[in-house]
């Protein structure tokens, strides 16, 4: 059986390698702008009832290297709990972008999530649609996204956790003024999650994110964000 130690070893292996491969393949596609960015976003989730779930968002990011707000996303959503480790979303979210203007959307999407737990490990996948109405473009974009999630415990208690993720965004269409189909952007996250209550967690790391802006490479943007996210479950007052 190995070791709590043997186990962090291994994950600090995958992730350098997760993310040499992730950064270091910039230099065969361009040499991008870079940006170090602040991510502070607040998760609620709460029982409706047997099977209803509510979700609400507040996800402010700071950009320019964290001197100014950059983005803010509202995001609510109304879950249904098909069996005890899946579940089917609908939710809206209104995101607002401040540089170097102010433009707004707001999305419709549908997501099914899952969450199996293997020999004290916790899997996490989801899968979202969204139909994306971007102020000052025609039409309505889809994108698809797609994350998988792996947090390893460390210790016996399981108050901390590694944690692992990638989420991959592809653009379905293109619209006029708007979205390309085609790779949009992906995301990496290194870092720990804590268990403060049966109330309360948090995950705190290093998130990388390689952006396609519609220019002549396939990532022309990557942002360094900290990224410091709360996790609040009401059903637990």
């Amino acid at each position: 059986m190995r070791t709590d130690w043997e186990k962090v070893r291994r994950f600090v292996l995958i992730a350098a390698l997760w993310l040499s491969n992730t950064i270091g393949g910039e230099t065969a596609w361009a040499v991008p702008n870079h940006d170090g960015q602040v991510w502070v976003p607040l998760y609620n989730q709460l029982t409706l009832s047997e099977r209803f779930r509510g979700w609400f968002e507040v996800n402010p990011r700071f950009g320019d290297n964290m001197s100014e707000i950059d983005q803010l996303l509202i995001r609510p959503a109304l879950g249904y709990q098909l069996t005890p480790n899946l579940s089917l979303w609908q939710g809206y979210g209104w995101i607002t972008n401040y540089q170097p203007n102010f433009r707004d959307e707001h999305r419709l999407y549908q997501e099914l999530s899952y969450r199996p737990t293997l020999s004290g490990l916790r899997i996490f996948s989801r899968t979202r649609l969204e139909e994306r109405f971007v102020r000052s473009t025609i039409g309505v974009a889809l994108r698809a996204r797609e994350m998988l999630r792996v947090d390893f415990p460390i210790g016996s208690e399981g108050i901390w956790r590694l944690v692992i993720y990638d989420e991959l965004f592809v653009n379905l269409n293109t619209i006029s003024r708007g979205p390309q189909s085609g790779f949009d952007q992906n995301r990496v996250f290194v870092g720990i999650h804590r268990t403060v209550n049966a109330l309360l967690s948090f995950d705190f790391g290093y998130q990388n994110q390689s952006i396609n802006t519609s220019g002549q490479h396939l990532v022309d943007k990557m942002n360094h964000i900290i990224l410091f996210q709360w996790f609040i479950d009401w059903s637990q007052l």
